[in-house]
């Protein structure tokens, strides 16, 4: 069973910075793509980040609004994928998913942590 857990939000004063944590078990860590996703309430889930797993190059992918801000990151050996998150913005604030995509028999199944809330106020 997969089982993806984050750690590491919470409130910040503008300009600050967090790194978000995500331990997954019960999957083949290195083999999928990892994720970041964060939502505020009452709009859609957005894709913060990526990181590809090893036979890609483990490449990252941002989105436009963090690009230069935040990193992506994983430890294949720990299982954990991470979001350093600099000069962080209150519009930052929302709830911060962890998604593992994993891909059998080109099927991809999705799965996701219970997410941790970022608050970035003065």
């Amino acid at each position: 069973q997969v089982q993806l857990v984050e750690s590491g939000g919470g409130l910040v004063q503008p300009g600050g910075s967090l790194r978000l944590s995500c331990v997954a078990s019960g999957m083949t860590f290195s083999r999928n793509r990892m994720e970041w996703h964060r939502q505020v309430p009452g709009k859609q889930r957005e894709l913060v980040a990526g990181v590809a797993g090893i036979a890609s190059g483990g490449t990252t992918d941002y989105a436009d609004s963090v690009k230069g801000r935040f990193t992506i990151s994983r430890d294949n050996a720990k299982s954990t994928v991470y979001l350093q998150m600099n000069s962080l913005k209150p519009e930052d604030t929302a709830v911060y998913y962890c998604r593992a995509a994993i891909t059998v028999l080109s099927r991809t199944y999705e799965y996701w942590g219970q997410g941790t809330q970022v608050t970035v106020s003065s």
